[in-house]
C-alpha cells in the first residue's frame, strides 16, 4: 500500500473529517524543498477524498513573522526592516504588495500548476482580522503554565514575568514589544526602541510566539493532520512543546504528527532558502513537467531524503517517470523495484488520470530536438519524421519543449549543450575527409531512420578503417563544432537527410 494511503488509513480510524494543514514562512524564495511538506499533505488529503472522508486542505502562509536578518539574497538596505512582520516590508522586485507577497505568489502559481488546491490564509490577516483575539487571551491568561512547558521540555531558560506575546510597536514597527504588566484586557509593554505605552490587548497588534501560535492554531483551525521536518521534530523541539501546550492550555487533542525528511541538493546539501542553497520551486515547475514533479515526491516514503538533481538527474527523472507511465497503461512489465506503479502514477497527475497513454517523446531526445529547432512549429516537423502527433500529444509535447528550453538555458550542463553551425568553416584532415565521403556515400542509400544512421556509420568506420573515436569526432565536428555531441543516429535523424548530406558534401568539396 503506498504511503500515503497508510496514513490515510490511520486517520479514517479516528473519524472521517479532517483537517489537513501545512504552512510555510516566505522570507525568502519558497524552495523544491518546501513542496515536500505540501505536497505530502496533499497526497494524504487525496487518499482521504478517495475514501469517502470529508477533508480540508489548508495553507497558511506565516507573512506575520518578522525578518530576522539580511539574508544573502537582499540589498544591504534591508537591514532597517529587521525586526519587522514581513508582510509590512517593501517589496524587493517593486511588482508586489509586500515583501511577503514577492515570494509567496511565485509559489502559489507553482502550487496551481502542480494541482494543489488548499485554501490559502495569510497569517498578518488573520491577526488583524482578530482570528488569534481568544488564543492570546488564553496564552496570557496561562503565560506561567506555557513558560513552566517551554523551560522543562525545550531546556530553556524564559525569566519570571515572560509573556508568550509580542507587541508591535506603534513607535518602530517591529514585533520586539515586550509585554510588562498584564491584567487583562490592559497591557503595559517596553520596545527595544526605548518606545514604551499601555494599550488595550484587543486593539494593539502583535503575534505569538512560535511555539505558542502553532497549538493555537490546531485548536482554532480544528487541525487533525499536519506534517512537518525533523527539525521540528527533534527532543524538545516545537513538537515536543507543542502537543503539551495544545492539551493542557487550549484543551485541544494535538493532530496525528508527520515528519518528512529535507531534500538535498545533489552534491551540496540539505536546501535553505535563507542561504541560498536552494533552487525556488517557481523555478523547477519552468523546468520539470508537473506531474513528473508530483513523481518525484509520491514515489519515495517522506522518512527519506531525497536529492534533486538539476543537471543530468533531471533527464533521468523523466524517464522514470515515463517508465512508470508505460507500466499503468500495460506497455510493459514492471522491473524489480518498482512499488506502487499504479498509485504512484496516479497521485502524480496533478489533475487526473488521462484515459489512454499519450505519446512519449524520450526528455532526452527532446532535449536535442529543441536545440536543433528553431522554434515548436519546427519541432513537430522532425518529431513528425518518426511519427505522428495527436491533439492531445502536441499539447503535452508543447508543454515538454517550453520546460526543456529553459532548462537547456538556466541549468543544464555544457556537456549536453550544443549549436547546429550555419556553415562549417573548418578545416578537416585527409582521412577524416575520405571517411565522410564514404559515409556519404552509404548514407545516401538508406532509410533515414536512427538505428539504420547509426549502423550505416559503424560500418564505415569498420570499413575504412579509422577508429570510432575518430569518426564520431568527424561527424560532431562539421555539424556542432564539437568532439562530443548527442546520440548520432538519433541526432543525423533529426537533423534530417538533406542536410546532413549537402553538409558532408560541402566539407568534401572545400
Amino acid at each position: 500500500m503506498h504511503w500515503a494511503d497508510v496514513v490515510a488509513e490511520k486517520l479514517m480510524q479516528r473519524g472521517d473529517e479532517h483537517v489537513l494543514a501545512t504552512a510555510i514562512t516566505p522570507s525568502g524564495p519558497i524552495h523544491v524543498g518546501n513542496l515536500r511538506e505540501v505536497m505530502t499533505t496533499e497526497a494524504i488529503y487525496r487518499a482521504l477524498k478517495d475514501r469517502g472522508a470529508k477533508a480540508k486542505l489548508i495553507f497558511i502562509a506565516d507573512t506575520f513573522d518578522p525578518l530576522r536578518k539580511v539574508y544573502p539574497f537582499l540589498d544591504k538596505s534591508y537591514e532597517k526592516y529587521v525586526g519587522m512582520p514581513l508582510s509590512s516590508i517593501p517589496c524587493p522586485c517593486g511588482e508586489h504588495e509586500n515583501y511577503a507577497e514577492h515570494f509567496l505568489q511565485p509559489f502559489i502559481e507553482a502550487m496551481d500548476e502542480l494541482g494543489i488546491k488548499p485554501e490559502i490564509y495569510k497569517d498578518h490577516e488573520l491577526y488583524a482580522q482578530g482570528f488569534y483575539k481568544n488564543a492570546i487571551k488564553t496564552a496570557l491568561d496561562n503565560a506561567d503554565k506555557i513558560r513552566n512547558i517551554l523551560n522543562e521540555i525545550s531546556g530553556r531558560n524564559l525569566p519570571e514575568g515572560w509573556m508568550p506575546f509580542n507587541v508591535l510597536c506603534e513607535n518602530c514597527g517591529r514585533l520586539t514589544g515586550e509585554i510588562k504588566e498584564y491584567e487583562y484586557p490592559s497591557i503595559k509593554y517596553e520596545c527595544k526602541c526605548g518606545w514604551k505605552n499601555s494599550v488595550n490587548i484587543n486593539e494593539c497588534m502583535g503575534k505569538m510566539p512560535w511555539r505558542v501560535e502553532w497549538p493555537a492554531r490546531w485548536s482554532l483551525f480544528g487541525v487533525t493532520f499536519e506534517a512537518f521536518g525533523k527539525d521540528h521534530a527533534s527532543p524538545g523541539g516545537s513538537w515536543d512543546t507543542g502537543k503539551v501546550i495544545a492539551k493542557e492550555v487550549f484543551n485541544y487533542e494535538p493532530p496525528m504528527p508527520f515528519v518528512y525528511e529535507f531534500i538535498h541538493l545533489k552534491g551540496r546539501g540539505a536546501m535553505h532558502g535563507s542561504t541560498g542553497l536552494a533552487i525556488a520551486a517557481s523555478e523547477v515547475v519552468k523546468m520539470v513537467p508537473a506531474e513528473v514533479l508530483r513523481f518525484l515526491f509520491m514515489k519515495y516514503e517522506p522518512s527519506r531524503h531525497i536529492e534533486f538533481d538539476a543537471s543530468f538527474g533531471l533527464l533521468d527523472l523523466v524517464d522514470e517517470y515515463d517508465e512508470y507511465e508505460r507500466v499503468y497503461f500495460g506497455m510493459q512489465e514492471a522491473r524489480a523495484g518498482m512499488k506502487d506503479v499504479r498509485r504512484v502514477y496516479e497521485l502524480s497527475q496533478p489533475y487526473g488520470t488521462k484515459a489512454k497513454m499519450p505519446l512519449q517523446i524520450p526528455y532526452r531526445h527532446l532535449a536535442v530536438v529543441a536545440q536543433i529547432a528553431k522554434n515548436f512549429d519546427e519541432v513537430i516537423e522532425i518529431i513528425q519524421r518518426r511519427t505522428e502527433l495527436q491533439k492531445f500529444d502536441e499539447e503535452r509535447l508543447r508543454e515538454r519543449y517550453e520546460k526543456i528550453k529553459y532548462w537547456l538555458k538556466n541549468y543544464a550542463p555544457d556537456a549536453i549543450k550544443f549549436e547546429v553551425l550555419e556553415k562549417f568553416e573548418g578545416e578537416m584532415d585527409k582521412r577524416s575527409i575520405e571517411f565522410l565521403e564514404r559515409l556519404k556515400n552509404k548514407l545516401e542509400t538508406i532509410e533515414w531512420d536512427a538505428e539504420k544512421i547509426h549502423s550505416a556509420i559503424h560500418e564505415t568506420i569498420k570499413e575504412y578503417g579509422i577508429s570510432a573515436k575518430e569518426g564520431f569526432e568527424a561527424i560532431y565536428k562539421i555539424i556542432i563544432g564539437k568532439k562530443r555531441g548527442p546520440r548520432a543516429g538519433y541526432f543525423l535523424q533529426s537533423l534530417g537527410k538533406e542536410f546532413v548530406l549537402s553538409r558532408i558534401h560541402e566539407v568534401i568539396q572545400k
